[in-house]
């Protein structure tokens, strides 16, 4: 990646970003409390470092509006379509994996 010209390594990142929010939009089945155990990282989190890149833009972006672009519906709708209440042992998974969670500026 190093010899690409800088607009055209962030057009690609760009693109894969849609990539990843288009996947997550189609595959409502995994929930974010499963990514977040495996990953750590959900829809959440990419919301939340959309916003953040928004704000260190100068850019006004609401989290709703971070969230709605990622899950592609307002989150309540997005949640009461698709979200199913976490489990005892999902719930014990996210506090044990919660170090290696998600750093996002100005969420921790």
């Amino acid at each position: 990646m190093e010899d690409i010209d800088q607009k055209s390594r962030t057009e690609i990142e760009a693109a894969a970003f849609r990539g990843l929010v288009a996947h997550l939009q189609k595959r409502t089945d995994a929930q974010n409390i499963d990514i977040m155990n495996l990953a750590g990282f959900c829809r959440n989190c990419l919301s939340k470092w959309m916003r953040a890149e928004a704000e260190t833009r100068g850019i006004e972006m609401s989290y709703d509006d971070a969230r709605e672009a990622v899950y592609g519906m307002p989150y309540d709708d997005w949640k009461n379509k698709h979200q199913v209440g976490a489990s005892d042992e999902q719930k014990q998974k996210f506090e044990e994996t919660k170090p290696l969670h998600a750093d996002i500026s100005g969420h921790n």
